[in-house]
């Protein structure tokens, strides 16, 4: 796998849906496998033009589920036990809480062929509010066995994940922001699933994150952090399960602290995923500060706000990386 970071990062002129549904129309062209499944929401949430041309052009790989998450995943275990390879979209508060059983007992446990597709993840979900607004998905499926779990960063990086998981055998979660994104990566980058990219080199602590929520605000305060002196090396950590725990070793080796950034609850998250890592496999002297939703539920508001009102901004990360360096040694 390669990829290279842009040096110049500006947001992306297409939503990070819009990528995948012409991931999904480009598999389904290639592979009759390739199934996508939804819950009343391919209009809404994929465009219904985009909706419209799937169902006309490969009728027999589009199934709408209606509003029943926890029978769509079903339906997609089935489906891959007969060898096809379900993609099975819906809100990530729904496919993730309301459809947990169903990714347990006939997904994991069956060890079914299944792509599980969040969308709106933590506060993105902005207007929609706190029912809407999953805080908890993560820690849901880390706990399941035989789960991999993926958080794209950028439209380049999540289609090169789409095409990946096409072709793999297992149970996916891929927690997806819905909107336009900052490109972080090059086009043409790949990326190998596991093990995290290296952003931004730094001698004073490591940042870990994941996803396009919270990418635009460690990259900010890293620059915050420089113009003080103190320097950031930045883990794009996209893969939460499995984690890329060498790559946090060394962080905590060659940097002495770690600030963990993450658009969820910091209970079950990247942040406790990476203090795993420390405490069974590093040292209990290396510091670390926990950037994230603090164990609250969700609520309506427009993103700026909510990433205000639950501290998940650059200044917040900045000044967790000062504590975190001030408690080295």
């Amino acid at each position: 796998m390669s990829y290279k970071v842009l040096e110049n990062k500006t947001t992306a002129d297409v939503t990070m849906t819009s990528v995948y549904v012409d991931h999904i129309k480009a598999l389904m062209a290639k592979d009759p496998a390739v199934m996508e499944l939804e819950s009343d929401l391919g209009g809404s949430l994929l465009g219904a033009p985009a909706m419209k041309e799937i169902y006309e052009k490969f009728p027999k790989q589009l199934i709408n589920c209606g509003i029943q998450e926890a029978n769509m995943i079903s339906v997609a275990a089935g489906l891959s036990l007969m060898g096809r390879k379900p993609f099975a979209h819906s809100f990530a508060a729904f496919v993730s809480r309301r459809a947990t059983d169903q990714a347990f007992i006939s997904g994991a446990y069956a060890g079914s062929n299944v792509r599980i597709v969040g969308t709106d993840p933590g506060v993105s979900a902005q207007l929609n509010g706190g029912t809407h607004m999953p805080f908890e998905d993560v820690a849901i499926f880390r706990a399941f066995p035989n789960m991999t779990v993926i958080e794209p960063t950028d439209p380049v990086m999540l289609g090169n994940i789409i095409d990946q998981v096409a072709d793999r055998y297992g149970m996916f979660y891929i927690r997806l922001f819905r909107k336009n994104a900052l490109r972080v990566y090059e086009e043409g980058s790949t990326f190998e699933i596991g093990k995290a990219n290296l952003l931004r080199e730094g001698s004073d602590l490591t940042i870990i994150t994941a996803g396009a929520v919270m990418m635009p605000e460690v990259l900010k305060a890293a620059d915050l952090l420089s113009a003080e002196g103190i320097e950031a090396r930045i883990l794009d950590m996209f893969t939460i399960k499995p984690i890329d725990a060498d790559a946090i070793l060394a962080a905590a080796s060659e940097t002495g602290a770690i600030v963990t950034a993450e658009n969820h609850n910091i209970i079950n998250g990247l942040g406790s995923a990476v203090a795993e890592v420390i405490t069974t496999r590093g040292t209990c002297f290396t510091p670390i500060e926990m950037v994230g939703v603090q164990d609250r539920f969700g609520q309506v508001g427009p993103l700026a706000y909510l990433k205000e009102a639950y501290h998940l901004t650059a200044e917040d990360i900045a000044a967790a990386a000062k504590r975190a360096v001030g408690r080295k040694g």
